[in-house]
């Protein structure tokens, strides 16, 4: 896994999650699995099957985390610098196409959220704004085609 940038709020969820996955939801899950089994034939137990299935996910959601926790490296937003479109900027643009102006925050893909304006460096936004300046365009392939975008300011405030 690729280094993963979050901030120290981001950072901070992460291991709040991972610690309550750990501690309650596997503890939640292992009462399940038992309650399920105490009712006795397990090959034909659809509860143990989803209390089994609950666990496996689980599992896999913990290792995601702990996989995140090992590959991220904490930013500081009072160091982003604003000359370029890096994560942590907010971007303010128009898409050229329809007029619309627009503002969104670069974040890493655990800290995106689209309804606040929170885009991943890894989406195809997020890739065409990066390391564009004041004034540059940018050419962005999304599965509905081609956005052209000018790039009007560069913050990292809101």
């Amino acid at each position: 896994m690729a280094v993963v940038y979050l901030t120290e709020e981001a950072l901070n969820k992460l291991k709040k999650d991972l610690h309550h996955a750990r501690t309650v939801d596997r503890k939640r899950i292992s009462g399940e699995i038992a309650d399920a089994r105490a009712h006795g034939d397990l090959s034909e137990n659809a509860e143990y099957d989803a209390a089994k299935e609950a666990q496996g996910k689980l599992e896999a959601r913990i290792a995601q985390m702990q996989e995140t926790l090992a590959n991220a490296r904490l930013i500081d937003e009072e160091q982003v610098d604003t000359s370029t479109a890096r994560i942590l900027s907010t971007v303010r643009y128009k898409n050229l196409r329809t007029e619309r102006e627009k503002a969104v925050k670069l974040v890493s893909a655990p800290e995106a959220d689209v309804s606040r304006g929170l885009i991943s460096i890894t989406s195809p936004v997020g890739k065409g704004l990066l390391g564009k300046s004041t004034g540059d365009e940018a050419i962005v392939h999304v599965p509905a085609g081609e956005l052209h975008l000018k790039i009007l300011e560069i913050t990292r405030d809101g």
